[in-house]
């Protein structure tokens, strides 16, 4: 036997090296099941809510009678305003996250890319819930060459702005219209539910207890590597997330808030001008021009994101609907309304999502966006 028959024996070749690897990597690969099922409940799931919320509200009108609303009696000039308004409110979000962007340390970008990156975000989120946030964040982290982690902590910070900007709502909505508020919460078992819930302290004691298990948890294994890189990656979301309270531009930060909850609030206000049974809450007595109206049926569709849906599809539309219906709006028309509102703003985010897309596109062909493949 030669020393080369040795070696050939005693050094593996390039193949058994790499099925050997893919053999050892093989253990860690996420098994079909859970994988199957992860798919599941992040697409299924959520189709699954908005295509049983939609037919629930379809059984319970006259569709005939919706169609001819629609056809005969929608001025859909102000939709096509409505659809202005809610670029608007894209533009805005996206300069305004671009801000806190900085704050994190990363370089000031374009107001286009700040756009585009909201645009194609939010078409996203049609598909299925989180899809766009997890899409802008990456898309924002490799064009950048940042830290996901810290990219994830603005957008963290982006929606604690907006929790407190509902909840501020909320408290508005509840001054100016506390029956009309509390017959929705009371209408439906969820609402209800929750009612009785916020109001049980043993719900904050639990808080509380979990709270104590973390920190209490996070101390007595502090020394293991798996919590040294839990503590790492929760630090650097915390330190993009805390950004937002020292960073540079806050005036303008809260004042392109309020832009943003303004052109949202537009959005279903402006088209109570494009029906004639919402155009009657304009003039209806204590409603303050409609604006109360509007501001209960915007703060319920809003919290009704919360669910799981494909860009709020379903339970939008039913929130959005019984609202009206606290002020004398029949369902069949309500159900009208919240369609179409729904309808041609999810048609504005798909024309924007295919913007985005086109620009992304271009601007790669162009050098100016980067694959992270590309990068040395």
């Amino acid at each position: 036997m030669t020393d080369k028959d040795i070696e050939s024996k005693t050094i593996p070749d390039k193949a058994t090296l790499s099925k050997t690897a893919s053999e050892k990597a093989a253990p860690g690969k996420k098994p079909e099941w859970r994988h199957a099922l992860s798919t599941a409940f992040k697409i299924v799931f959520p189709i699954g809510i908005s295509v049983w919320m939609v037919m629930w509200l379809m059984s319970k009108v006259d569709i005939e009678q919706m169609r001819d609303i629609v056809s005969r009696e929608c001025d859909f000039w102000w939709v096509a305003a409505m659809m202005v308004i809610s670029v608007f409110s894209h533009i805005f979000r996206g300069i305004r996250w671009g801000i806190q962007l900085r704050g994190a340390g990363l370089k000031r970008v374009s107001v286009m890319v700040e756009s585009v990156s909201i645009f194609g975000a939010y078409a996203l989120n049609l598909l299925f819930p989180l899809l766009g946030e997890t899409w802008r964040c990456l898309f924002m982290a490799r064009k950048e060459g940042a830290k996901v982690s810290t990219v994830v902590g603005t957008d963290l910070g982006d929606r604690f702005s907006d929790a407190v900007a509902i909840l501020l709502l909320f408290a508005l909505a509840l001054a100016l219209a506390h029956d009309k508020m509390v017959a929705f919460l009371q209408h439906y078992r969820l609402g209800e539910w929750l009612l009785n819930i916020i109001s049980n302290p043993w719900l904050w004691v639990g808080i509380g207890v979990l709270a104590a298990i973390c920190v209490v948890g996070g101390i007595a294994f502090r020394d293991r590597r798996f919590m040294a890189g839990i503590t790492s990656t929760v630090r650097n979301l915390w330190r993009s997330f805390a950004v937002m309270f020292r960073m540079k531009g806050i005036p303008m930060y809260l004042l392109l808030t309020a832009a943003i909850w303004i052109c949202y609030y537009l959005e279903t206000y402006i088209c109570f001008f494009a029906f004639p049974f919402t155009r009657e809450l304009i003039t209806q007595p204590g409603s303050l021009w409609g604006l109360v109206p509007g501001l209960v049926a915007f703060v319920f569709g809003s919290f009704s994101i919360a669910i799981p849906s494909n860009g709020g599809l379903g339970p939008w539309n039913v929130a959005v609907t019984y609202s009206l219906t606290l002020f004398g709006v029949g369902y069949t028309d309500g159900a009208s309304f919240s369609m179409v509102v729904w309808g041609f703003r999810a048609a504005t985010l798909v024309v924007l999502g295919l913007f985005s897309a086109g620009y992304i596109a271009f601007e790669k062909r162009r050098g100016h966006i980067v694959p992270e493949s590309a990068r040395t």
